[in-house]
């Protein structure tokens, strides 16, 4: 299909990318903007978060419309690998997830969580140093009373800004399975935490308790047929929440029918096409990601080969499909031999609910105009991606003879994968995470 103007506005324009070296600890895993989107976090397979600030726009006569470029704020260490003596098993520094709370003050906070902690950061800056104590010297070293003869006010002086990220809280030991999601409350008072089989409340203030409102586990392990594979608060009622299960199905809880959510308010769940039953079925039926549009009456949800878009009033099938690469339903087989078909693809809406976007393999991305039903498929590469260059539309080329412009599906990379993407909460600017690179792409600059 052809891509249309606001697509191409999206799409045309390549900022900047920020490189890591080719270690496995380096590979991205998460990235998020903050809600204003002057703010950019990554999380890494090496537990460290690098957080991304924009910079102010540069007015000029040579570049009159130059915008702000996003550069390193700061980056910590977040998580560090660990040892269940319990249970004899590693528990990975690998960043799952960040979310942004909004700002309240000059600080910044943000909860990151590997797949068994989650922890509330403070990132603060810090431009002035206190000077002059009575009872120390300048580095530091206790003086002697007796040497003391008059009292000084202690004084702040200017210093070279310094960006600081402290713990505040460590919300540890309540999940027994690995965190997949991790959700802000709009009361901005609550969170939750979801694993494979529950899904916990908790409050910011208290790190030692949290309430169990999902547990899907049978007592029988053995009667197990589905995991949560997602979870998200409404992002206006506190007391709604949606959560996606491996079986491709999304049910919606109401936390005031009951304390445990046992019983979902609505069920959303599309039925089976009998004439594209195959072995492959439930495998790329499984939901990998679950997200609400900014005004809370949409739900998308990614599986291996779709986008949908589900409306809240209507259960029964989603009101739009998008296929991502549907040119990949032929190499199941192998993508199951490569263990691809369990890659899980992120999902994330601009800030009008008006195109979505996800990522594919070959560091391929796809953009669906909600709109006008057309798409655009984009790539994310070093090759061909310089500053300010104009990201051209690429074609898959399914059997037949292959146009110039286009490429064979047999040569499609799968080892290159685009699975984390986060767009502007109310600009076009995209960053997306390919392997150990991060781009950033914003629309044309006339």
């Amino acid at each position: 299909m052809e891509e249309d103007a606001e697509t191409r506005k999206i799409s045309s324009s390549f900022l900047r990318d920020h490189s890591y070296a080719t270690e496995a600890a380096d590979i991205i895993s998460t990235v998020e903007f903050n809600h204003t989107g002057e703010l950019l976090a990554t999380g890494d397979k090496g537990g460290r978060v690098v957080i991304f600030q924009r910079e102010q726009e540069v007015k000029s006569k040579n570049q009159p419309h130059r915008r702000g470029e996003y550069n390193v704020y700061s980056t910590f260490q977040s998580h560090e690998p660990e040892f269940d003596y319990l249970k004899s098993l590693e528990i990975e520094e690998k960043i799952n997830k960040i979310r942004w709370l909004p700002q309240q003050n000059a600080a910044y906070f943000l909860l990151s969580t590997n797949d068994k902690t989650v922890k509330l950061w403070k990132v603060s800056e810090r431009d002035k140093r206190p000077e002059g104590y009575n009872l120390k010297d300048e580095d530091g070293r206790l003086r002697d009373p007796s040497m003391i003869t008059v009292l000084r006010v202690p004084v702040l002086r200017p210093m070279d800004l310094m960006v600081e990220a402290t713990p505040r809280r460590v919300f540890a030991n309540a999940h027994t399975y690995h965190i997949n999601s991790i959700s802000v409350n709009s009361d901005y008072e609550t969170y939750m935490s979801a694993d494979d089989l529950r899904i916990n409340l908790w409050n910011f203030e208290i790190t030692n308790q949290s309430f169990n409102i999902v547990d899907i586990k049978p007592a029988n392990m053995e009667e197990l047929t589905e995991v949560i594979t997602a979870a998200e608060f409404h992002p206006h009622h506190c007391n709604t929440f949606v959560y996606s299960s491996s079986k491709g199905t999304i049910r919606l809880c109401d936390m005031r029918t009951a304390a445990l959510c046992d019983r979902h308010a609505k069920f959303f769940e599309e039925p089976e096409d009998p004439s594209n039953r195959s072995f492959f079925s439930e495998i790329i039926s499984s939901i990998s990601d679950v997200k609400f549009s900014h005004s809370g009456r949409y739900i998308m949800t990614r599986d291996y080969l779709t986008v949908k878009v589900w409306d809240l009033n209507m259960e029964n099938r989603p009101i739009e499909t998008y296929q991502v690469h549907d040119y990949l339903r032929s190499k199941l087989c192998s993508l199951y031999e490569n263990d691809c078909i369990f890659d899980k693809f992120e999902c994330v809406w601009n800030g009008s609910d008006s195109v979505i976007m996800t990522g594919s393999y070959n560091n391929f991305f796809r953009m669906f105009d909600r709109n006008t039903k057309r798409d655009v498929t984009l790539e994310a590469s070093r090759e061909n991606s310089k500053p300010r260059a104009i990201l051209k539309p690429r074609k898959v080329c399914v059997g037949g003879k292959r146009r110039k412009d286009e490429i064979s599906v047999d040569s499609l990379d799968f080892s290159k994968k685009i699975l984390h993407t986060a767009w502007h909460p109310s600009e076009n600017i995209i960053a997306v995470a390919a392997t150990n690179n991060l781009y950033i792409f914003q629309d044309k600059v006339n």
